[in-house]
């Protein structure tokens, strides 16, 4: 018994599943806190990107 319970313990095989179940944790926990402030900084981007007046001003 106390064998196998060692062997549990020392066995790693499920440790990356749990960091990258972590890490995907904290990412969501990051974008809903910065909700408002990532939403704006990607409107302002896709505006600049897609303004009209750069568009019209570059000669052909």
């Amino acid at each position: 018994m106390n064998k196998k319970l060692r062997q549990k313990v020392k066995d790693e095989s499920g440790l990356g599943t749990l960091e990258i179940v972590l890490i995907i944790a904290v990412l969501i926990a990051v974008a809903l806190i910065f909700r408002q402030q990532l939403t704006s900084f990607a409107n302002s981007l896709i505006q600049k990107v897609f303004d009209h007046s750069v568009i019209d001003s570059v000669g052909y």
